[in-house]
């Protein structure tokens, strides 16, 4: 197997991407188990380069402002759908959600399971996590990518939105590197809350130290405890 290429390191090519076209629009009502409820337009796509499905929600007004707010946002079934306490994906998805809705712009909700490396190999990594491996440790000791991640097709799909400017919601640095190599106009990075818990404390040091993630965390973190870094 060829060498993957590690977390931090752009693989776009330093120039736009293929064009793609919009596939369906359709409006959807979300609402989330704390009650929170607002409506977005689902859209998917042809031609993405990868050819998978990933789907952008385009909430609020994105023309309300000369740079919408946008997030690439990582499908996690265990952390988006079952509410798994390892990972702050949850957490995320449902601030980012609101944030944009209230500013207008876009969550590209890209399929890439685990950094890249599919449902199966992330659940084969928690076991290595487990024995006391770190989330990046874990996926390299299966010989896998410390995050496989290409944002090819989020770039696509921002092109066929007709977004050029924009506001990046994230607190990793590879998401505005690659985007900005694809030739997208990142204006500013805000950083997401920070949402640090005893359960994924650990993870979020790990993001913080390898992959130079913008987070501030505390020395001890409890249960629920979180600092929201709104910019």
């Amino acid at each position: 197997m060829d060498a993957a290429p590690s977390a931090g390191h752009s693989r776009s090519s330093g120039h736009s991407s293929p064009t793609a076209s919009i596939r369906t629009r359709v409006t959807i009502p979300l609402r989330f188990a704390d009650g929170y409820e607002v409506t977005a337009d689902a859209v998917t796509f042809h031609g993405l380069a990868d050819g998978e499905e990933h789907v952008a929600l385009v909430l609020g007004d994105p023309t309300a402002t000369p740079a919408p707010l946008v997030r690439l946002h990582s499908e996690c079934l265990t952390g988006d759908v079952f509410g798994s306490a390892r990972c702050d994906c949850g957490p995320q998805l449902r601030e980012a959600v609101e944030r944009i809705a209230t500013t207008g712009g876009v969550l590209l909700y890209l399929r890439q399971e685990g950094r890249g490396i599919g449902l199966y190999n992330k659940l084969d990594a928690y076991a290595l996590q487990d024995a006391g491996l770190d989330t990046y440790e874990a996926n390299t000791a299966l010989g896998l990518p410390e995050d496989g991640r290409d944002y090819t097709a989020a770039a696509q799909m921002l092109t066929a939105l007709g977004i050029g400017d924009l506001d990046l919601l994230t607190n990793n640095p590879d998401k505005a590197g690659q985007l900005r190599d694809l030739g997208v106009s990142v204006r500013h990075v805000r950083p997401t809350g920070v949402f640090a818990t005893d359960s994924n404390v650990r993870y979020l040091h790990a993001k913080a130290e390898r992959t130079h993630h913008t987070i501030a965390l505390p020395e001890q973190a409890g249960p629920g405890a979180f600092s929201t870094l709104a910019g």
